[in-house]
């Protein structure tokens, strides 16, 4: 990322008042004396920003939505859809299909190279979120490389947290009973 970022993406922190104009000369002189590569890292790494500021932030200065990649279940074939160098390179990630618009997770969605490469492997519009670099590096290297009986693995398990969850929420009007999965039989309708 070039110094023009760094300014710009601290005067958006200023502006949304998570630092102050003191504050934002001091870390951009930080950064610079550190060894860290990517600036949203340093300032996570460094506990200036929790990780839904910084996406609120990212949201602000690219003007597009934000996504948090952390703990998202992916579909993995949007994924093979892509090399996963090239994702990893450029810091992005495939979220959706939705008919004939593709939207792509990306650390820098304003990079003027990223439409010519995804449209090396695709045909879809494209339509960008932010997300922090990091967090898509994990997602592509967590779910590019899974075997099949991985991906149901976690779909099974994520499944269940959504279903521990609902009957967490289900109230008796005299006794609260809590529910889980288990005490549950397959047979039981869920309706």
């Amino acid at each position: 990322m070039s110094d023009n970022f760094e300014v710009g993406f601290l005067k958006i922190l200023t502006d949304l008042k998570m630092i102050t104009a003191e504050d934002a000369v001091k870390l951009l002189a930080a950064y610079n004396e550190s060894d860290v590569d990517q600036f949203d890292e340093f300032l996570l790494s460094e506990g200036i920003l929790d990780q839904e500021s910084l996406l609120e932030a990212l949201s602000q200065y690219y003007q597009v939505p934000s996504f948090d990649a952390e703990g998202y279940f992916f579909e993995r074939h949007l994924l093979h859809m892509f090399p996963k160098s090239m994702l990893l390179r450029n810091e992005m990630i495939p979220l959706q299909v939705d008919e004939n618009m593709m939207i792509m997770i990306a650390a820098a969605p304003d990079n003027p190279d990223l439409l010519a490469e995804i449209g090396e492997y695709v045909s879809y519009d494209i339509r960008f979120y932010v997300g922090v670099a990091r967090n898509i590096c994990d997602a592509v290297e967590e779910y590019y490389d899974k075997a099949d009986t991985e991906i149901e693995e976690d779909e099974d398990i994520r499944k269940e947290h959504l279903l521990q969850e609902e009957f967490m929420q289900i109230e008796d009007e005299e006794d609260i009973e809590i529910y889980s999965v288990r005490d549950v039989d397959e047979e039981d309708s869920f309706e």
